[in-house]
């Protein structure tokens, strides 16, 4: 019979302050695929795991030069290409008269951008998690806290993982099928 795949090791612990050692140790340790879950917000505990940056900035600021030039773009077509009318001497391409919708459309495009984008670096809507198969982990909404090496890890192996998180004096280590 073959062994279902594993998605990582877990190790509980009983309060915030293990937790932000344990979660800086294992980073140190040279583990980078870190995840950490807590009923409370940890002050530290995101920069403990590694967690320096993330590129949704960008992909905003990509969305809203997207949406500013098109509303331009459809500005200048509709006036310029595709139905010019001269009014009174104006040129064809009256910029300023634009602005508005070139504005507007730069805030959708940013904020379309910003919520498609946080919904799939977030991995969401996802109502299924691998660490949810540990019993215990139901705990990390009341008064737990849990810190899990993912299997995907290039420095991770079952066995020393498991011993180093046993070293860090956790409450339990558990193994995390996939």
């Amino acid at each position: 019979m073959k062994a279902k795949p594993i998605y990582g090791l877990m190790a509980e612990f009983e309060s915030p302050e293990q937790i932000l050692a344990a979660a800086q140790k294992t980073h140190d340790a040279g583990y980078k695929r870190i995840d950490a879950f807590t009923p409370i917000p940890v002050e530290g505990l995101a920069e403990a795991i590694g967690f320096d940056w993330t590129s949704l900035p960008i992909v905003v600021f990509l969305g809203g030069l997207f949406g500013g030039l098109s509303g331009f773009g459809m500005c200048y077509y509709a006036n310029v290409i595709s139905f010019p009318l001269d009014i009174g001497g104006k040129p064809l391409n009256s910029w300023p008269a634009w602005i508005p919708i070139t504005f507007e459309l730069t805030i959708l495009g940013g904020a379309l951008a910003a919520t498609f984008g946080m919904l799939a670096m977030n991995g969401l809507p996802s109502p299924y998690h691998p660490v949810f198969n540990v019993q215990r982990f139901a705990l990390a909404s009341t008064d737990r806290f849990f810190l899990c090496i993912k299997a995907r890890d290039k420095k991770f192996d079952a066995a020393q993982t498991r011993t180093f998180l046993e070293t860090l004096q956790p409450h339990g280590v558990f193994e995390i099928e996939d």
